[in-house]
């Protein structure tokens, strides 16, 4: 019988070849495969045969799939969120607008309404309605699939009062204003390179925007300042390389604006609020 611990790191020598987080990969697959989490498999990894299922997942993972696909889940701030094919997959990185937002509204009683655009599976506003249990919220993307996501993660969270979900074209009809404005728009240009698996498995329309990757802030850019009340504060996700250009892009109509880092020191994200 080989062991949890042998096969976990078999499966990550396997995966260190297209995965730079091969180890953190086999862990949350094999949680995944045992029906445990993480924090019981590390600290007491149980005696048993390794489940067919964890080798199977293992492969898929090996030819680039994410393991938020294969396993059907992905953490996001304080949040689990139920995730598949057809939605962009939550990353690390988009966290820096929920802190930032809370570093806004510090002191306060917090936002009021909060908008999404380009919600997703509702990544950025159930975790924002989690933080915040007065508020609630209001989110928009174009795919039916990542609404369907959306809905079906605010019914799990208990969510569903205060939220509201709408496909459409960006903010193109809304006459609302809001406390918070929260947006991952895609950035990405259509040639630009990408790790293995993104282009292969995630939706097109959540990724890529045009040429120069600028497509969607150029659509946002005259749509925020009617959105946005007063005190508030929109945090708008950008590329690591695009700190210079996506600002000149949204400061307009009196707005303040400023770019924040992530947690890699990279930049990730433009903050408007009103002068």
């Amino acid at each position: 019988m080989k062991s949890i611990t042998r096969a976990l790191a078999d499966a990550a020598r396997q995966l260190s070849e297209t995965s730079d987080t091969a180890r953190l990969d086999a862990e949350l697959l094999m949680a995944e495969a045992l029906h445990i989490d993480r924090d019981r498999l590390i600290l007491s990894p149980p005696v048993r045969d390794v489940p067919d299922r964890f080798w199977e997942m293992v492969e898929r993972r090996a030819k680039g799939e994410p393991v938020a696909y294969i396993t059907g889940r992905r953490a996001f701030w304080n949040i689990d969120l139920h995730v598949g094919p057809g939605v962009l997959v939550p990353r690390p990185d988009s966290e820096v607008l929920i802190s930032s937002a809370i570093e806004h509204f510090e002191g306060s009683e917090g936002p009021s309404r909060i908008l999404d655009l380009g919600t997703g599976p509702g990544t950025l506003l159930l975790a924002a309605l989690d933080i915040w249990p007065n508020a609630t919220g209001f989110g928009i993307d174009v795919s039916r699939q990542a609404m369907s996501y959306a809905a079906a993660n605010a019914r799990r969270l208990d969510f569903e009062k205060r939220v509201k979900f709408k496909i459409g074209d960006w903010a193109k009809g809304i006459v609302e204003k809001f406390d918070l404005i929260l947006c991952n728009p895609p950035y990405v240009a259509t040639d630009a390179e990408l790790g293995l698996g993104v282009r292969e498995f995630e939706p097109d329309e959540a990724l890529f925007a045009g040429k120069s990757g600028l497509d969607a802030y150029q659509t946002l850019a005259p749509q925020l300042p009617r959105l946005l009340n007063e005190g508030g504060l929109a945090a708008v996700e950008i590329g690591h390389d695009q700190a210079d250009t996506v600002p000149r892009l949204l400061a307009r109509d009196g707005f303040n604006c400023r770019v924040v880092d992530d947690l890699a020191d990279r930049p990730r994200a433009v903050l408007l609020t009103w002068n």
